[in-house]
């Protein structure tokens, strides 16, 4: 079997089960499948991005400074992230915001289940990294928080 005709298969499991998104990894590749609609569900199209097999988050954008005891919350999964728990509501937290353990920072919408994502650390949150509605991939930092 071709690479493309492999790539071709795996589009066909993403179309026939409707998933969000597909991680494969074959040898030293890895690969991940993302189905986005923008012209609602009739429309959907699968980019296909081969990434390093073993990825590493994106760094930080230049200029942006962290404590060395701020704690860094990742992404458990590979996920839409949300703010706020529907649209036009009030975001679960904002910079500058105190949060406790357990406290819900976002939702993170996978396969179109909503995961509620909470803190494991108590702190003020000093930095949001993912834009409201952004894909995030597993380990991607999103919430930079100082005890």
């Amino acid at each position: 079997m071709t690479e493309r005709e492999a790539l071709d298969a795996m589009l066909g499991v993403v179309r026939e089960h409707d998933l969000d998104a597909l991680l494969v990894r074959v040898g030293s590749s890895t690969y991940e499948l993302v189905a986005r609609s923008d012209a609602g569900p009739a429309n959907t199209s699968v980019p296909v991005v081969e990434a390093p097999a073993h990825t590493v988050p994106p760094a930080p954008a230049p200029g942006l400074s962290i404590a060395a005891n701020a704690k860094k919350v990742t992404a458990p999964i590979i996920g839409v992230f949300y703010r706020s728990p529907a649209p036009g509501a009030e975001s679960f937290v904002e910079v500058g915001d105190r949060v406790e353990v357990g406290q819900v920072l976002c939702i993170l919408e996978a396969m179109k289940l909503m995961n509620e994502i909470t803190s494991d650390y108590a702190g003020v949150v000093r930095r949001i990294l993912p834009e409201n509605g952004a894909l995030v991939s597993l380990g991607e930092e999103m919430f930079w928080i100082e005890p």
